[in-house]
């Protein structure tokens, strides 16, 4: 091996030199793992002496703390060339004080074939920084559970609410009377299904298509008296959309759906009604169907209710057009959401 200069002598005394100073805590060892030299903010973050430190192996600092398995792997895979590791996760335990969470990243660091290999360590502290995390996570699971338990209790009240309506609608002698309390009770079973599934969730999301069967079974319960003459069918896809978005859709569901029954059959007729989901990333087609009496053939003999106000309403708030098919014999009706093609023209209203 040739001789070393005195350029590199002196290149050698400042790289120790920047070690010593440096604000993060360092630490320059040989290829055995004795430290050469040691900057200021290690000796002080590990309450170490200087000159108790350089000659001596890292495994011997302190109590023997540093002496553990993983950080001998570590530096072993790192000494003999195998790689560089960068944030390396170690969990530290202290005789005097608790178990610190520190984060290293070793590098091999070969110049010449004159010069000794070397061995950088930074350590880093991370003690404080996952403490605040753990806190923060716990922080935000106990506002899930907080939230899935309003959830819960907000469907439950929904409910109630709905199941008083209909009891109310049953005692009713008045039949207009009795028909609004229906659709009121099926509306607000439409928001309360909603909520129970977020309850059932973790995220923020409704999955549509059992969530559309438990709407559509709520509303055949309430007012299909034969189901073996009428009946409604879900079908759709795996999509979940956000809470919103999926109350909003219920409403339409369960007005369209309230619609058919009422219109669709009439005179004991059997008939199917069906619902159906699709998306396409952040597009969507909800479309309820039936194989009934159909559209009327005067136009005028089609009176534009509430319900036909809600679904134009909350199209409108989903950015939705909604098409009006005649099937002969039944009515289509489709809830479109584009997001990047031009939306379709709308048909006449429902």
């Amino acid at each position: 091996m040739a001789p070393v200069s005195q350029d590199e002598d002196l290149g050698s005394a400042l790289a120790l030199a920047v070690i010593s100073v440096s604000s993060a805590p360092l630490l320059l060892m040989d290829e055995a793992f004795d430290i050469v030299a040691a900057s200021q903010s290690f000796l002080m973050e590990f309450g170490l002496d200087g000159d108790a430190v350089v000659g001596r192996s890292i495994f011997d600092l302190g109590g023997g703390e540093w002496n553990l398995p993983r950080l001998r792997s570590l530096l072993g895979a790192v000494g003999s060339g195998g790689a560089d590791v960068p944030d390396y996760q170690l969990e530290m335990p202290f005789r005097t004080a608790a178990t610190r969470s520190l984060k290293l990243n070793a590098k091999r660091l070969a110049f010449s074939d004159v010069q000794p290999v070397r061995l950088l360590l930074t350590i880093v502290d991370v003690t404080a920084d996952k403490a605040a995390q753990k806190k923060m996570d716990d922080l935000v699971r106990q506002k899930e559970v907080l939230l899935q338990e309003v959830q819960h209790r907000v469907a439950n009240s929904l409910q109630i609410i709905a199941s008083v309506l209909l009891q109310t609608a049953r005692k009713t002698e008045s039949i207009e009377s009795r028909a609004h309390l229906t659709e009121a009770h099926n509306r607000v079973m439409s928001v309360a299904e909603v909520q129970r599934q977020l309850s059932l969730n973790k995220v923020g999301e409704v999955a549509l298509k059992p969530y559309l069967a438990q709407l559509c079974g709520s509303i055949g319960a309430s007012m299909i008296a034969d189901h073996d003459l009428v009946r409604i069918e879900v079908s759709g896809d795996a999509s979940a959309l956000d809470a919103e978005v999926s109350v909003s859709l219920g409403l339409v569901v369960t007005e369209l759906v309230i619609n058919a029954l009422k219109h669709a059959f009439p005179n004991g007729r059997k008939g199917v009604v069906s619902v159906d989901f699709q998306s396409r990333s952040e597009d969507w087609d909800l479309t309820i169907s039936d194989d009934g009496v159909g559209m009327p053939k005067n136009p005028d003999d089609s009176e534009a209710g509430l319900g036909t106000a809600i679904v134009k309403a909350l199209a409108s708030q989903l950015d939705a057009t909604i098409t009006v098919k005649d099937l002969a014999p039944g009515t289509e009706v489709s809830v479109l959401h584009r997001k990047t093609d031009e939306e379709t023209a709308a048909a006449p209203a429902v």
